[in-house]
């Protein structure tokens, strides 16, 4: 039984058919992709897994137990955490409290302390700012702290929407290779990224979407040398 999944999911805005049928697996311990162009339906599937925008038909399965038809913040206490797109930090809190903020719905929040460690381990570069406020750092580290908020709430399926946006190839670097270090430490990854080349790079495996449907699923390492991806999304001729 695979840890995530969804099954024949149609999601839709108003009359606009977003999600027409998709299907997906996601596996404990994995980092899967999913690639597409421009309004494919990428952030509307990671949507749509969180509760935000439910699914009008199909399932979404969280280790075997229905979670399409319930509130998104039940979600989230079921562990499915999510870093958005645009990162959304609180730029008038200081980086600690923007962290304690991921584990608002903890019913454990006196045990948050190593989470809050792993943090701090992770993203070096706050190491001496926990007191400076989230909208005063650089977009790298604003989305570093959006991810790492994330994992405060001691995610089962972490889903990171667009982490490289808006920033320089350095700082994209840094990102996946904090990403990559996160699903070392035992972290299940669904992740949706324009710069294809990067996720498939660190994913195990992907599926490339096109308006709302999924056209291509494989090992991220097929795909990386399939001719049509190269084409489209690789910037490969």
């Amino acid at each position: 039984m695979a840890l995530l999944e969804l099954n024949d999911v149609h999601t839709y805005y108003g009359n606009i058919h977003a999600l027409k049928g998709i299907s997906i697996t996601v596996e404990k311990g994995e980092i899967v992709t999913l690639i597409g162009s421009n309004g494919a339906g990428k952030s509307t599937t990671l949507r749509t897994i969180s509760g935000i925008t439910p699914p009008r038909q199909g399932q979404v399965v969280l280790e075997g137990q229905r979670i399409d038809q319930i509130p998104a913040h039940k979600v989230v206490n079921l562990g499915v955490l999510q870093s958005p797109e645009g990162r959304r930090i609180f730029p008038r809190l200081s980086v600690r409290e923007n962290l304690e903020m991921g584990a608002f719905t903890r019913t454990d929040k006196e045990n948050s302390g190593p989470d809050m460690e792993r943090g701090w381990g992770l993203f070096r570069r706050w190491k001496g700012r926990a007191s400076q406020y989230g909208g005063t750092l650089s977009g790298g580290e604003q989305q570093m702290l959006a991810i790492g908020r994330a994992l405060m709430g001691r995610p089962k399926v972490l889903l990171l929407d667009e982490p490289s946006m808006g920033l320089a190839p350095v700082l994209v670097e840094q990102i996946f290779n904090i990403i990559k270090d996160i699903n070392a430490q035992g972290t299940t990854i669904l992740l949706v990224e324009q710069n294809a080349l990067m996720a498939l790079g660190i994913a195990h495996r992907g599926y490339v979407l096109q308006t709302g449907q999924i056209v291509l699923a494989d090992s991220a390492k097929a795909l990386s040398e399939n001719e049509t991806v190269q084409k489209a999304y690789l910037g490969m001729e």
